[in-house]
């Protein structure tokens, strides 16, 4: 097995922000907003599918207190939640991880359709539901 830089002890040591007995978080090495930060499972598992539920109520109990902590030092005006599972996802570290991306006023032109922009055209689907609705008039 190629060696993960998630389990990596240096890696836990240098970054690690919050955790809990199954879970750390750090920020993202490239963020995609300020204060963007990766929840992570400290058990090595080849998919986010994998995780079981002990780690899953983990996972969730971090994302709170990431929140919190993001909430207070940054003051987002909300959140993106996601998970890349796969090659075929985006995934380039197959350690699972979540991402929780604060999301600021005017971060982007039109966050219509959030996690659905990860394919462009799809993510505004109230855009393309009017077009429909256009062509079938």
């Amino acid at each position: 097995m190629e060696k993960c830089r998630f389990c990596s002890r240096d890696y836990r040591k240098k970054r690690n922000v919050l955790e809990n007995e199954f879970f750390f978080a750090n920020f993202d090495g490239h963020p995609v907003t300020d204060g963007h930060m990766k929840i992570i499972p400290k058990r090595h598992v080849g998919s986010f599918f994998d995780l079981n539920e002990k780690e899953i109520l983990a996972a969730y109990d971090l994302l709170k207190k990431s929140r919190k902590m993001l909430d207070d030092k940054f003051h987002p005006d909300a959140y993106n939640i996601g998970v890349n599972d796969g090659k075929a996802a985006g995934q380039t570290v197959f350690h699972p991880h979540i991402h929780l991306m604060p999301r600021y006023f005017g971060d982007v032109p039109d966050p219509t359709g959030g996690v659905r922009n990860v394919i462009p055209e799809k993510g505004n689907y109230m855009l393309r539901n009017k077009k429909q609705c256009m062509v079938k008039k």
